[in-house]
């Protein structure tokens, strides 16, 4: 695309900047509880609980506890975050260059639907790749779902973000992996960019 007249590129984080794999996490579960991967994904999927807990509606020690309940029994709270974590992977550190170098030319902005548990490894994973302590010192402003109570694809939170920073959509890239948020940042006006496997941020933002 075209960045003359952009002033300000918004990041999600999961698939963006740090590299998923959920497929661990489920594998992990399975292991745990002797159920199929295929039905703890529709379990998992088709509960209001997650999305809960992203909003900071129900705690860590609450979540840990749901899972025991309806899940995987008796784990410890290190255990049960150990399979949560699983999915996360690795930060590239030329993507951590990328957003040094994009920081001298841009506001940037992290907009991440995740919760803490996640929040306290990612930020783990940040400073043993790159001594970096926490993503605040890559981005001007970091908005995490469970912190802000509002998700993607929720129009509330892009409106939150805009009115908050006081920039304009028209001078706005959104870059996320998920359709769905690309869909609805672009029906308010934002230009988009959809990070699609194998294509990482580096590749799509060369001419930024």
């Amino acid at each position: 695309m075209n960045f003359s007249g952009i002033k300000n590129l918004i990041f999600d984080l999961g698939g963006v900047i740090i590299n998923l794999d959920m497929k661990r996490t489920f594998s992990a579960f399975a292991v745990a509880t002797g159920k199929s991967v295929s039905e703890l994904q529709t379990m998992f999927f088709n509960q209001e609980i997650w999305q809960s807990h992203e909003t900071g509606k129900l705690s860590d020690q609450e979540l840990r506890q749901h899972l025991r309940t309806n899940y995987i029994g008796n784990l410890s709270d290190e255990e049960i975050d150990s399979i949560w974590n699983a999915l996360l992977l690795d930060i590239p550190l030329e993507r951590i260059q990328l957003l040094q170098h994009l920081k001298t030319k841009y506001r940037l902005i992290m907009l991440s639907n995740t919760n803490g548990i996640h929040e306290k490894h990612f930020t783990k994973i940040l400073a043993n790749t790159s001594g970096i302590s926490n993503f605040d010192a890559l981005f001007d402003k970091v908005y995490y779902s469970h912190k802000i109570g509002m998700r993607k694809p929720d129009f509330q939170i892009f409106n939150h973000v805009l009115a908050e920073q006081n920039i304009q959509t028209s001078e706005t890239v959104f870059i996320d992996d998920n359709l769905d948020n690309i869909e609805a940042a672009k029906s308010l006006g934002i230009h988009t960019l959809h990070v699609v496997h194998p294509t990482n941020i580096n590749q799509l933002l060369a001419n930024a």
